[in-house]
C-alpha cells in the first residue's frame, strides 16, 4: 500500500486542524452526526498508524506512534512530506531514520524551549507569592503586637474609668475579636508561605529529574539540547574546538528479540555505564533516546575526538556479557559512532547532522566502529 493512500487528508487551516467535533444538534449533508464523523476519523487514523507500523516493522513506542500520527493526519506538513519523499524514493522508513527525523525537527527544541520559559514563569510567580506572603505576614504581626499593647492601654483606662461609670469592655472585647481574626490571618499566611516553598522545591527536584534517563541515570536528551547551545556559544565565543557524537547500539532490536526488553535495557545500562567513565569536565555523556547516546567533547578536534570514543569502542568489544536470567551469553555487543566538529560550520546544528551521517556511515561500513565527518 503506497503512503499516499495512507496520508489523510490535510486540514483546511489551523483552526479547523484543532477544533473538536462538538455536537451541534445538527447533521452533516449526508445525515451523520459531527461526533459520529470524528470518532470514525480517529479510528481510520489509528488503523493506518497500525498498518503503516507493521508494515515497516517499527517499534510502538510513545515518540514513534506521535511523529507518524502528526505525518500520517497531515497536522505536520513537514513530516508528511519527509514521510512521502521517503516512500517515493523507495528508502527504508525504519526506526534509525525515524530517530534522526526527530532528533533533528527544530520544531522538537521549539517546544523544549517554550517548556522551559513555562517553568521559569511559574517559579518566578512562587517566588514573588513568597515575598508577599512574608511581607503581608510580617505587618500582620506588627500590627496585632500594636494592637495587643492598645488593649492593654485600654484596661488600663477602663479601671481608671469605671470610677467615673464610664464602660469600654465592649471596645476591648471588640478589639480583642479583631486581634484574633488577625492571628487566624497570619497562621494561615505561614501555611500558605510553607506550602509555597514546598512547591518550590518539588519544581526543583521535577526540573532535576526531568533531565534524568530514568533507566540509565544519565543526563537526557532534554539535558542534551541545553547542554548542547550552551557549550556551541561559549566554544564559539572563546574561539575553542567543541565535537559532537553520537553512539548507536549495534544489533539491539535483535538483542530485545532474542533476549528480551529487560535483558535489553540491562545492556543499555552496561553501554551508558562504559560511556560514563570517560565523562568529566570536558566530556558530556547523555542518552539521547532508544538505544543512542550523544556525547559532547570540549576542547577536542575530530581526531582527539576519534581516540577517545574509538578507545571506548574497542573496551566495550572486548567485554563478554551474560544473561544473568538465562545463563546465556549475548555475544559481542558493540557499538558504532559518528563525530563531526560543531565549530566548523556556521549553523551549530549543522553538527547534529554531519554527526549522525558519520554514524550512518559506520552502520553502512560494517558496524562496530567510529567515523568523523
Amino acid at each position: 500500500m503506497p503512503y499516499s493512500s495512507l496520508v489523510r487528508r490535510k486540514p483546511r487551516d489551523k483552526a479547523q486542524a484543532i477544533s473538536p467535533a462538538v455536537p451541534t444538534g445538527n447533521t452533516q449533508s449526508d445525515g451523520e452526526h459531527p461526533s459520529t464523523r470524528a470518532r470514525e476519523e480517529r479510528r481510520e487514523l489509528m488503523q493506518q498508524v497500525s498498518v503503516f507500523i507493521e508494515r515497516h516493522d517499527l517499534n510502538a513506542t510513545g515518540g514513534n506512534l506521535a511523529v507518524i500520527c502528526e505525518a500520517l493526519s497531515g497536522s505536520n506538513s513537514k513530516l508528511a512530506e519527509a514521510f512521502a519523499a521517503r516512500e517515493i524514493s523507495k528508502e527504508p522508513i525504519d526506526q534509525r531514520w525515524l530517530d534522526t527525523l526527530t532528533r533533528l525537527d527544530p520544531g522538537n527544541n521549539d517546544r523544549m524551549s517554550e517548556l522551559e520559559k513555562l517553568m521559569d514563569r511559574l517559579e518566578y510567580s512562587m517566588m514573588r507569592f513568597a515575598q508577599t506572603a512574608k511581607s503581608a505576614q510580617d505587618e500582620t504581626s506588627d500590627g496585632r503586637e500594636a494592637m495587643g499593647a492598645q488593649i492593654e492601654a485600654m484596661n488600663t483606662a477602663g479601671n481608671e474609668m469605671a470610677s467615673e461609670s464610664i464602660d469600654v469592655s465592649q471596645f476591648i472585647e471588640l478589639s480583642r475579636a479583631m486581634m484574633e481574626r488577625i492571628e487566624q490571618v497570619e497562621n494561615a499566611m505561614e501555611r500558605s508561605q510553607a506550602e509555597t516553598d514546598k512547591l518550590r522545591s518539588s519544581l526543583a527536584e521535577a526540573r532535576t529529574e526531568a533531565d534524568v534517563d530514568h533507566l540509565t541515570r544519565l543526563p537526557n536528551r532534554r539535558a542534551f539540547e541545553r547542554r548542547f547551545k550552551s557549550a556551541a556559544s561559549e566554544a564559539r565565543a572563546k574561539g575553542e574546538q567543541l565535537c559532537v557524537a553520537f553512539c548507536d547500539v549495534d544489533h539491539f532490536k535483535k538483542i530485545n528479540d532474542t533476549h528480551g526488553h529487560e535483558a535489553g535495557d540491562r545492556i543499555l545500562v552496561a553501554i551508558a555505564s562504559t560511556l560514563n567513565e570517560i565523562a568529566s569536565d570536558q566530556c558530556f555523556v547523555s542518552r539521547h533516546g532508544g538505544e543512542e547516546f550523544v556525547l559532547l567533547l570540549y576542547g577536542h578536534d575530530k581526531d582527539a575526538a576519534w581516540r577517545k570514543l574509538d578507545g571506548v569502542r574497542r573496551v566495550m568489544s572486548h567485554r563478554q556479557l551474560m544473561n544473568r536470567e538465562t545463563g546465556r551469553p549475548f555475544g559481542k555487543v558493540t557499538f558504532s559512532g559518528g563525530i563531526a566538529e560543531v565549530t566548523e560550520d556556521i549553523d551549530t546544528r549543522s553538527a547534529l547532522s554531519r554527526a549522525d551521517e558519520a554514524l550512518y556511515q559506520a552502520k553502512a561500513a560494517g558496524r562496530n566502529q567510529i567515523i568523523a565527518l
